[in-house]
């Protein structure tokens, strides 16, 4: 089985809380992912066209604005539909839940995660490398 190599892959987190976001790119920093950080939807998309992600990583409450729906829109108008999505939520709601299945969102983590846990899915989610 190949391992992806996490020093080749970027990783793009989306939260904005700052303290939160701090934490998000520290453990995919110290495990070996280039982490683009973005606090709302306009940092993001400049983040994109920067340096595409092989994965992104959503707050699912951006603000009062729904993180699914902007990592949605940024799919779509970006060309990266093909992108994992994984959402990050303290919220409990059933609803909340399921939204992010509904787009094709690949996991659901609930906050406050386990790093171990998260670099886990990150790893099941990351498309495997072409040999």
């Amino acid at each position: 089985m190949i391992v992806p190599n996490p020093a080749r892959i970027t990783i793009l987190a989306i939260d904005d809380e700052a303290e939160a976001l701090a934490e998000l790119s520290q453990i995919l920093t110290d495990a070996g992912y280039t982490c683009l950080c973005a606090r709302n939807v306009r940092e993001a998309a400049e983040a994109i066209c920067e340096n595409r992600p092989e994965l992104i990583i959503s707050d699912i409450n951006l603000g009062g604005i729904n993180g699914a729906t902007i990592c949605e829109q940024l799919k779509q108008t970006t060309g990266l539909g093909h992108v994992p999505t994984m959402f990050l939520s303290s919220a409990q709601v059933p609803d909340i839940i399921r939204r992010p299945y509904a787009i094709g969102g690949t996991y659901f983590v609930r906050k406050p995660f386990d790093a171990v846990v998260l670099l886990e899915l990150i790893d099941k989610a990351l498309p495997l490398p072409k040999t």
